[in-house]
C-alpha cells in the first residue's frame, strides 16, 4: 500500500553550518518513525509542475514532530527553497517514514559504528539522538568525515560520553593543532574489527564504496554493514 501524502508545517529552523538547515515540521497524524529513516518532500509550483525528494530524518524517533537537515545545492530545484524561502507556518507536502534495511533498533544491545561522510551524517544523527534520549548502553562510536571545521553539522551535540565515542576526521583542512593530519578516512580511522559490532555506512557514493572495502579488509562481517549513499550534497537537491 502506498504511503499517504501528509501536510507538514514548518515550526522551527536553525542554521548548522554556512549551507546546511535543519527545518522542524510538524505533522498531523505522524505514525512515528525508526533511526535511519527518510521521507519525500514534494513542491508544486502554481502551473502544476512539481519536484520531489527525498531527506533523511535527523531527529530521534519519538513524538509528532521531525528534523530534516537539508544541504543547499545551489542548482537543485528544490534545496535552495527549503534552504533559503520556506517560512515558519508555511505548508508542505510529506510522504513517510520511508525505509526498513539501513535502521538501527534502539533495544538492539550490540556496539555500533556510524561511518558519515559530510551529509551523510544525517541519519546517523538519528541513531545517535535515540540512543542518547533512551539511555541506550550499546557502545555506539561515530566516524564523521568531512571537508572543513566549517563544514561540520550538529557541532554542539557531538560530545564524547561513556557510551559514545566520536571521531571528527577533516578531508582538506583541519584545525590548528589538530591530532591528525587533513586526508580521507583510513582503516586506523576505522578501528579494529570486531564480530559484534553493527555497522553503518552513509555519504557520497565514493565515501561509501571506500569506507566499506577498507572496513571488510579489517574483518568486519559484511553482512553486518548496512549503507546508504547520497549525492554530493547529501540530498537529491
Amino acid at each position: 500500500m502506498a504511503l499517504p501524502w501528509r501536510v507538514a508545517r514548518l515550526v522551527a529552523r536553525r542554521d548548522e553550518s554556512a549551507t546546511a538547515r535543519t527545518l522542524v515540521l510538524h505533522v498531523d497524524d505522524w505514525p512515528g518513525h525508526l533511526p535511519g529513516q527518510h521521507v519525500d518532500l514534494r513542491l508544486t509550483a502554481e502551473d502544476g509542475y512539481s519536484a520531489q525528494r527525498s531527506y533523511s530524518i535527523a531527529s530521534a524517533a519519538d513524538g509528532d514532530s521531525l528534523e530534516l537537515t537539508v544541504q543547499l545545492l545551489p542548482t537543485g530545484e528544490v534545496s535552495p527553497f527549503l534552504v533559503n524561502d520556506y517560512a515558519i507556518g508555511d505548508p508542505i507536502e510529506l510522504r513517510g517514514p520511508i525505509g526498513g534495511w539501513f535502521v538501527w533498533a534502539p533495544t538492539d544491545p550490540r556496539p555500533v559504528l556510524l561511518v558519515g561522510g559530510g551529509s551523510g551524517v544525517v541519519p546517523l544523527m538519528a541513531m545517535l539522538r535515540t540512543h542518547r534520549d533512551i539511555a541506550s548502553r550499546a557502545p555506539l562510536r561515530l566516524v564523521y568525515s568531512v571537508r572543513s571545521p566549517g563544514d561540520v553539522v550538529y557541532v554542539d551535540e557531538l560530545k564524547p560520553t561513556e557510551e559514545v565515542d566520536v571521531t571528527l576526521l577533516y578531508t582538506r583542512a583541519a584545525p590548528p593543532e589538530w591530532p591528525r593530519p587533513a586526508g580521507r578516512v583510513t582503516p586506523v580511522d576505522l578501528g579494529p574489527s570486531d564480530p559484534r559490532v553493527r555497522v553503518y555506512v552513509c555519504g557520497p557514493t565514493g565515501f561509501v564504496e571506500a569506507a566499506s572495502r577498507q572496513l571488510v579488509a579489517l574483518g568486519y562481517d559484511e553482512r553486518q554493514i548496512r549503507t546508504e549513499r547520497f549525492g554530493p550534497s547529501g540530498s537529491q537537491g
